[in-house]
């Protein structure tokens, strides 16, 4: 059995990564990457980068497909086109990357210290109304919120 953080790092194994300012540098150039954000809706309509396409990593495989109901064209046509995968942390948008790679996405990276990182670098967030989020507003969002069951059993040696 594999663990989550196992997962994860076989696909770091075969994902390239970039950090916030090699984004930040990369959507200056002319032609700026794809930002694909595969947070779940909740999350991107708190805070995103403006420009963002969002296709939550649960609909990833048939949102890059013609003909179901999840297809998101921008995202199909994108094959050929850099395409930096955007999540949280950094951990989901390597899972999936290592997908759109499989699938055939040439040129695909992920954000390493995602959307944190990328606040840490103090790069500017939008909501859902593409009004920009303050960075305190920011900082209180990233701040983990795991509850005493989601940390599980302890041992007790």
């Amino acid at each position: 059995m594999k663990r989550f953080h196992q997962l994860v790092e076989e696909c770091r194994q075969r994902v390239a990564e970039i950090y916030p300012w090699d984004l930040a540098q990369r959507l200056e150039a002319p032609e700026p990457p794809l930002l694909l954000d595969v947070r779940e809706p909740y999350e991107f309509d708190a805070v995103h980068i403006e420009g963002s396409l969002q296709v939550p990593r649960g609909i990833l495989e048939s949102a890059c497909e013609w003909g179901y109901e999840e297809t998101v064209p921008e995202l199909v046509q994108a094959r050929n086109r850099e395409v930096v995968v955007i999540c949280r942390s950094g951990n989901r948008s390597l899972l999936a990357a290592d997908i759109l790679l499989a699938m055939g996405y040439s040129k695909v990276v992920s954000l390493r210290t995602g959307l944190r990182g990328w606040n840490d670098y103090e790069q500017p967030l939008v909501d859902r109304d593409g009004k920009q989020v303050s960075l305190e507003a920011s900082d209180d969002y990233f701040v983990p919120q795991v509850s005493k069951q989601q940390l599980g059993p302890r041992s007790s040696a």
